[in-house]
């Protein structure tokens, strides 16, 4: 997938996304929303398989979570 970073983004509404932190922490979920600042929105993920956790250590969304853009390093589909 290319393009500019809103646009897939947007392309990934929806679906189930591992959102890493600077500080190393990673959470799953549902991206449910974004802004132009790349702030997201994770709603708990109802169907996330287990084998796209791999061997990181990823937190699982509990509830609806937002997560400020200046903090992410990746988002992944």
């Amino acid at each position: 997938m290319s393009g500019r970073p809103l646009d897939v983004l947007e392309a990934a509404l929806e679906d189930v996304v591992t959102v890493t932190l600077k500080d190393g922490t990673a959470y799953y979920g549902t991206l449910a929303g974004y802004d132009q600042h790349m702030n997201a929105v994770l709603e708990p993920a109802t169907d996330a398989d287990a084998t796209v956790l791999g061997e990181l250590d990823v937190t699982a969304v509990e509830d609806t979570t937002i997560i400020r853009g200046d903090n992410v390093v990746t988002i992944q589909t």
